[in-house]
């Protein structure tokens, strides 16, 4: 069992329903009773993330640092990270697909 929780993964709202209806149509009452307070209780474990606050000043210099890349030409064009962007959700509304399918 601990081989399946490796790395946490966020799944899609389709991927989840598709999840829910397997287990609705497998599940007797009961069973679903008892995932569902496991599923909890681990929840519950889960550690909190902790996100780092900054300061005025370190937010000002984190915008500086940046626009002094963009002024020097680095960084990705706009154009660019739309395309990408939208191919990524693409290729994720295709795994979603294929996974709903195969449950």
């Amino acid at each position: 069992m601990n081989q399946l929780r490796q790395q946490p993964s966020v799944m899609s709202t389709t991927a989840l329903q598709g999840l829910l209806e397997y287990l609705y149509g497998t599940l007797s009452p009961k069973n679903m009773r008892w995932v569902a307070d496991h599923l909890i209780e681990r929840a519950e474990q889960a550690e909190p993330v902790e996100l780092k606050r900054y300061t005025m000043a370190e937010v000002n210099a984190m915008i500086d640092k940046a626009e002094a890349e963009i002024a020097a030409g680095a960084g990705t064009p706009h154009e660019v990270v739309m395309r990408r962007q939208k191919e990524r959700l693409a290729r994720m509304k295709q795994h979603e697909i294929e996974m709903s399918e195969a449950v």
